[in-house]
């Protein structure tokens, strides 16, 4: 691994750790100011929507001013409006700078780029999966972290958030370099999102992924459909206090952790990524489906971890199928259309588990098994399509 890797790694572990406090305490701290379910899944959606808009601008910037500028830019940026979400006095504000924070998150996409950078095609896999390593533990630490700080009041957590972005915006500052200057021979530019219907249509038609891209689309939306609500029904059902729901999700990252940085290889090995996309998709819909009915502390936590591991097994073996199906002059394309695909539906899972919740608690986890059970029968014809392709060489 390249040394300059390390502050980018950093930069995006610190970032993500300050998002993953914020989790297990945000509709909590959105209820003291009279939020609704649906708001308060809205109030996540919106910071999807955020990251979804920007994360092309930030990209399209950084190929003209550099990885460095944006990336302490926007880290600079984002302890300002994690300041903000933790001051603010009303709903509304609350709104404006949880917005604002989704716009500086979108910087992820910039923090890939510069990995792009440093790494030659045939390392690329391992740099992407560093990146994903350091959202992993950062995600997994965060909302344990945020959980445990709620006990001194809602807005600490977020005050630390803030606090850790500026200790993140100080190491940058001093230690990252400018990654578009030191590209590798053979380092091609990282998937772009895009905003074109046209492009995500085109993507959804790709003769061996098309289905894979739209099975991440209908099981992101399930999943976020769940992460936005399961705080909500936490609360108002199993009546549970912000720590212990920050514990739950922690011990469901580390279980990703665990899945993604070792289990995984092991089943890939031995099975190859297609048969387990139906797999993790089975294991998640049975999770989905116990969520509702499982009593805390085990039975929940129990499902907590099957959920997890279906999560760690369907998701990097569905982005494997989808960028070894992609032709090597198009990879670009499918991957940043496949991104672009997971945002939106990170905020239509939010907005849909609202709408459920307000009608009946157990409905969002209800709907997102259903919606999984769907999923896991498309699987199948995904996983038939995209064998029939590589093996006809569709891909260039």
């Amino acid at each position: 691994m390249s040394r300059a890797m390390i502050p980018v790694l950093l930069t995006v572990f610190l970032d993500l750790l300050g998002f993953g406090i914020v989790i297990p305490l945000l509709t909590f701290y959105a209820e003291q100011y009279h939020a609704s379910a649906v708001q308060v899944t809205l109030l996540m959606a919106s910071y999807s929507l955020a990251q979804f808009l920007f994360a092309p601008l930030w990209g399209a910037l950084s190929d003209r001013v550099g990885r460095r500028p944006v990336l302490l830019v926007s880290v600079a940026a984002s302890a300002l409006f994690l300041a903000g979400f933790a001051a603010a006095g009303s709903l509304t504000m609350l709104f404006v700078f949880r917005t604002l924070h989704g716009a500086c998150a979108a910087n992820i996409s910039t923090a890939q780029a510069a990995v792009a950078d440093l790494t030659p095609p045939e390392k690329r896999a391992m740099g992407m999966g560093l990146i994903g390593a350091a959202f992993g533990v950062g995600f997994s630490l965060g909302p344990w972290i945020g959980g445990e700080m709620s006990t001194f009041g809602y807005a600490a957590p977020i005050w630390l958030a803030a606090g850790l972005s500026a200790f993140n915006f100080i190491l940058a500052l001093i230690f990252l370099p400018e990654t578009r200057d030191m590209q590798v021979e053979g380092a091609v530019p990282h998937a772009r999102r895009t905003m074109d219907p046209r492009r995500l249509l085109k993507v959804l038609t790709h003769p061996v992924v098309g289905l894979c891209v739209l099975l991440t689309f209908v099981t992101t939306i399930a999943f976020a459909m769940m992460e936005s609500s399961f705080t909500l029904f936490a609360e108002h059902v199993r009546h549970l206090d912000a720590p212990t729901v920050g514990r739950y999700f922690g011990v469901a990252g580390l279980v990703m952790i665990f899945v993604q940085g070792g289990l995984i290889g092991r089943l890939v090995k031995r099975f190859g990524e297609a048969p387990l996309v139906p797999v993790g998709l089975a294991l998640l819909t049975v999770g989905m489906a116990l969520l509702a009915y499982a009593p805390p502390p085990w039975a929940m936590v129990s499902v907590f971890v099957l959920i997890a591991i279906g999560q760690g097994i369907s998701t990097p073996s569905l982005q494997a199928l989808i960028s070894k199906g992609a032709g090597a002059n198009e990879q670009g394309f499918v991957m940043g259309a496949n991104q672009s695909m997971s945002a939106i539906a990170r905020v239509i899972g939010p907005a849909m588990a609202g709408l459920a919740f307000s009608r009946m608690p157990a409905a969002p986890f209800l709907s997102a098994a259903a919606i999984l059970a769907v999923g896991f029968v498309l699987s199948f014809a995904a996983v038939s399509r995209w064998r029939s392709g590589t093996r006809a060489g569709t891909p260039a």
